[in-house]
């Protein structure tokens, strides 16, 4: 992949603020990566390309996404989670990324699932404390990233499931999978 080029696609498709924070979540997750034992060049694909579709408007993500089969259940949550699946398809269809844990990393950078990869958990983790994140809790979030992936995966997890409880708005399957998954690993089930 040429990275001047996709940098340049991205900069015409993104907002200034959105192409910036993928600059930023890009070397999140090399660092990660390289601290965690995941290939840097994956994770440098699959982040630049997580957000590629964040700024299409819904109905051209919509039609991407019924012509694609993607999820259906995905047409019950925000909008806001269909950037995801659609930035994998862009992934594949337009700049020819074949890798299934790129587009895979992808497609589940929003609502994580049970099962993830450990290049999945990087770019999901990457996003979430990029150095501009600014939120309660990021600080040790952004710490746990450092120390252990499991452990900041399960606890970026949960953030962002009660973040949605609190907001009172729907949760997404594949996150409450995850969610699950992570805390049934810690041992935690009555």
């Amino acid at each position: 992949m040429d990275l001047a080029h996709m940098k340049s696609e991205l900069s015409k498709r993104l907002s200034t603020g959105r192409y910036n924070h993928v600059l930023r979540v890009t070397e999140t997750a090399m660092r990660l990566a390289t601290l965690h034992d995941v290939s840097v060049k994956k994770a440098e694909q699959a982040a630049l390309f997580h957000d590629i579709a964040k700024c299409m408007d819904p109905t051209s993500l919509r039609i991407l996404m019924i012509e694609n089969k993607v999820d259906e259940r995905l047409f019950l949550f925000h909008h806001e989670l269909w950037h995801a699946s659609v930035g994998a398809l862009i992934a594949e269809s337009e700049f020819n990324v074949k890798d299934t844990e790129i587009l895979n990393a992808i497609k589940y950078h929003t609502t994580g699932r049970a099962g993830m990869s450990k290049l999945e958990k990087i770019i999901y983790v990457a996003d979430m404390t990029e150095p501009e994140r600014n939120f309660p809790g990021v600080e040790e979030l952004r710490e746990l990233a450092i120390d252990n992936l499991e452990v900041a995966m399960e606890a970026c997890i949960r953030h962002s499931v009660q973040f949605l409880v609190k907001k009172g708005v729907p949760v997404f399957p594949d996150s409450i999978d995850c969610y699950n998954e992570h805390v049934m690993k810690r041992g935690i089930v009555n």
